[in-house]
């Protein structure tokens, strides 16, 4: 994946998060974010030398979630996207995904999507 693609590809997910947030939809807003996340991953990964398959954003992040080259703060974040949902479709923890996609380019990938 080219530099310009994960951010090509990461911005239509949280312009979609997004979206979907502001028309109270954060079940949505969740998934997005969760892929976005994921291609986020995926560059990381890339940039790390390791060999990424088109594996879905959860399988990244899976992958990610044990690295070992990643802060305790990075690990969390990461988990915050493997939550599973209450049967109220509610996330169990106070968390931001959106935000924290943000977070994960920043720290990750010493990035921005500007």
């Amino acid at each position: 994946m080219s530099k310009t693609d994960w951010k090509r590809l990461t911005s239509i997910e949280l312009d979609m998060a997004e979206s979907a947030r502001r028309l109270g939809n954060e079940g949505r807003a969740r998934v997005c974010a969760r892929r976005a996340a994921g291609h986020v991953a995926g560059e990381y990964l890339h940039r790390q030398g390791v060999a990424v398959r088109n594996e879905s954003a959860i399988e990244r992040l899976r992958y990610l979630e044990d690295y070992p080259d990643l802060s305790p703060e990075e690990v969390e974040i990461i988990r915050h996207f493997l939550i599973h949902t209450t049967p109220e479709h509610k996330l169990p923890i106070e968390a931001d995904l959106i935000a924290d996609v943000h977070l994960l380019i920043r720290q990750l990938l010493n990035d921005s999507l500007d």
